[in-house]
């Protein structure tokens, strides 16, 4: 079968993304795109950077399929955003968050390769600023969300946990580490020019996905097509409070629980009182204080969403 919606694509490759997983399988998804009749050209890059640098030289009619985690695609996305390219996904990576909220699964390489014949959809991303930390002044594009204070500090732990565990093993590994080494600090969230939470907090999170953590469903009311951020902030747990906390995320059953905020919106200020841990998707952003994140609704074509 032979696709044609578009007469080549560029498939680009993190070679070490889920710890050299999407190396390994390349050549089954190889296959899969060759048995298609798909023409590609193969983007294999050590770093985000020199990804974005390859694809943005190409015409923006010509779609990209990042192969490789949540870290991976958003490295892609400021050739994505604001163009006519269209984006694809094959989720080899560690996490796979945002993915496996579309309903992609590693290892579907087949069906990975047929959807890019589906007609695509339009979803949100969102812009975050930092202005003020160690970035101050760094604009990022993200498609799934960012994390802040606990979540943040688990990610960086996560580099501790033993190489074997898989992505949400390995989440709830760092998650108990980092409950031991628990600080908090207070923070102000403004959401659509009104002020939302004020008060102690282990952590904050603002997502456009419904999931990170390789699994954890910390905003479980998301719609990527609904124009808006989802902001949650908890009050000032102590560790046995904030691990029961983090079990009922994995359910997505913590909203409407004490010690746990919600708000939506399009516009979203974060300010900590003192210098905080930052990930964006899973990817560490050093400490910071103050961050903005702009809902940019629609901006993203993306293919093979089922």
């Amino acid at each position: 079968m032979s696709s044609n919606r578009f007469e080549r694509v560029a498939v680009v490759l993190n070679p070490h993304a889920g710890g050299g997983l999407a190396l390994r399988e390349w050549p089954r998804l190889e296959a899969a795109l060759l048995v298609r009749g798909l023409k590609f050209d193969l983007i294999q890059a050590d770093t985000g950077a020199e990804a974005l640098r390859r694809v943005q030289a190409l015409p923006a009619t010509v779609p990209v399929v990042a192969v490789g985690g949540d870290g991976t695609v958003s490295a892609l996305l400021p050739a994505v955003v604001g163009t006519d390219r269209p984006l694809a996904i094959v989720p080899l990576g560690t996490g796979n968050d945002f993915a496996g909220m579309i309903g992609l699964r590693p290892g579907q390489f087949q069906d990975a390769a047929g959807l890019l014949d589906v007609l695509p959809r339009q979803v949100d991303a969102l812009e975050v600023t930092v202005t003020e930390g160690e970035r101050t002044g760094k604009r990022t594009v993200l498609l799934n969300g960012l994390g802040m204070g606990f979540d943040a500090q688990v990610t960086l732990n996560m580099a501790r946990a033993p190489a074997r565990l898989p992505g949400l093993a390995r989440y709830g590994w760092a998650a108990l580490v980092t409950l031991r080494e628990l600080k908090m600090a207070t923070v102000s969230v403004v959401v659509d020019g009104r002020e939302f939470y004020h008060g102690r907090s282990a952590l904050v999170a603002v997502m456009n996905g419904t999931r990170y953590g390789g699994g954890f469903q910390i905003s479980p009311r998301s719609d990527v097509q609904d124009g808006e951020a989802n902001v949650l902030a908890s009050g000032p747990l102590i560790p046995p409070r904030l691990l029961l906390l983090m079990v009922s995320v994995l359910r997505g059953r913590h909203l409407g629980q004490e010690g746990v905020h919600h708000a939506s919106g399009r516009w979203i200020t974060v300010r900590w009182d003192e210098p905080t841990p930052l990930h964006l998707d899973g990817d560490l952003h050093g400490l910071v204080r103050e961050v903005q994140v702009r809902v940019l609704p629609g901006a993203v074509t993306l293919l093979n969403a089922p």
